[in-house]
């Protein structure tokens, strides 16, 4: 600084040389305005590392917390089975001639469903009928016999062994009948019986055969087999401890005046739309795993249950009050396991609180304490925030606020 001071005062006065005060002048002079600059500098410098030290407040997503009762339920998996079932045997043997009924359809109790080759039926019925007039005949013969001979006793022409023998004739005659008519009612029920009927009312499945096979009477093979489905039959297994506390009237206390309708869950998750009653409880324990199977009834008028349907039945079990819903992914474990939430409070500062859970119900935890109404729960950044860090909080469901536009930009 001081030579090139130098060089300009050369430049200025090229034949005479400076004084020396006029050169300390100069030195002096360039030193202050170097210190100048320096603290210029440093005071336009000042405000940029203050932007970059300074954080800005995360953005986090909340939901208020609000008191309510709950009604709380116990999921039991179970099984659904049809309320009748009866499977067509033939009970007469024969050659099947016709199928009468479509596959997978409705029937009623008394439809014909298949007619097996009645012909030698027919033939042992119209034998009995013939019997049945040939017995009629001699009896009409015995009883004539009687009435001729009975007279006779009472003149004393003939003995009353003679009468006797005839009334014996008589009476073995219209035993004849007896047993010649029921013959009769036989052959006739066994004609019946080539058409074979549906037991009772539901829903017939495929057929187990085909026309020209040979069925016989009392065959273990099924033809069909028909399912009553409205009403159908969940069996679902309970544990003993609670089916005691229920008999106890324990269940129905903690109930109070919660909705005791039983729901029941479908296997893709969706609730189906009838409620079911209790109808019987089996009244052993499985030594095994400590279970009661219980029967519950739905209807079923649209047929959506099937037979071996797997479900699952949501069972009241007692009343939780002055519980919150909190979302599941709002609630996180501490090194202990123990269930935790952070919680924004009025200066938008985080909080840890710690929570007592008491179950589950679908995407949320019922909790019973740990939190106010009112508390706003983090659901969305837990990764960015920790206790005492301060948020800009955003409600669920809200539209975000517009963010300002940086100084200089114009906003679009």
């Amino acid at each position: 600084m001081v030579f090139l001071l130098a060089e300009q005062s050369n430049l200025v006065q090229p034949h005479s040389a400076p004084p020396w005060g006029t050169v300390m002048t100069d030195i002096r002079c360039a030193f202050r305005v170097a210190r100048i600059g320096a603290l210029c500098l440093l005071a336009l410098s000042a405000p940029a590392a203050l932007a970059q030290d300074g954080r800005p407040a995360a953005a986090v997503t909340v939901v208020t917390i609000a008191e309510q009762d709950i009604t709380l339920t116990a999921t039991l998996p179970g099984r659904v089975i049809a309320s009748g079932v009866a499977e067509v045997r033939p009970q007469v043997a024969g050659i099947i001639t016709e199928r009468l009924f479509d596959e997978g359809s409705e029937v009623e109790a008394g439809d014909p469903l298949y007619l097996i080759d009645a012909a030698s039926y027919e033939a042992q019925v119209a034998a009995a009928k013939a019997a049945v007039a040939q017995a009629q005949a001699t009896l009409k013969a015995a009883q004539r016999e009687v009435d001729r001979v009975q007279p006779l006793v009472a003149k004393g022409v003939t003995s009353q062994q003679t009468a006797d023998d005839t009334i014996s004739t008589r009476d073995a005659a219209a035993a004849a009948l007896q047993v010649a008519e029921a013959q009769l009612l036989t052959a006739e029920i066994e004609l019946d019986r080539t058409t074979i009927r549906a037991p009772l009312s539901g829903i017939i499945g495929r057929s187990l055969t085909t026309s020209g096979s040979l069925v016989t009477a009392g065959q273990t093979g099924a033809l069909a087999v028909i399912r009553q489905l409205d009403p159908v039959y969940v069996d679902v297994t309970q544990s003993a401890a609670e089916l005691i506390a229920w008999r106890r009237g324990h269940t129905e206390q903690g109930l109070g005046e919660a909705d005791r309708r039983v729901t029941l869950k479908l296997a893709d998750g969706s609730t189906y739309e009838h409620q079911g009653e209790l109808t019987a409880a089996e009244p052993y324990v499985d030594e095994l795993t400590g279970v009661v199977v219980l029967r519950l009834a739905f209807l079923n008028p649209e047929g959506l249950l099937l037979p071996g349907m797997y479900v699952q039945v949501e069972m009241p079990q007692g009343m939780a009050r002055n519980v919150m819903m909190v979302p599941q992914e709002g609630v996180m474990r501490n090194r202990r396991g123990l269930p935790i939430a952070y919680v924004v409070n009025d200066q938008n500062v985080v909080e840890q609180r710690d929570l007592t859970v008491l179950r589950d119900r679908g995407n949320t935890w019922i909790v019973s304490d740990g939190l106010k109404p009112g508390d706003k729960v983090i659901v969305e950044g837990l990764q960015k925030v920790a206790p005492g860090a301060t948020v800009v909080p955003q409600e669920r469901g809200a539209s975000t606020p517009a963010q300002p536009a940086p100084a200089g930009k114009p906003q679009n």
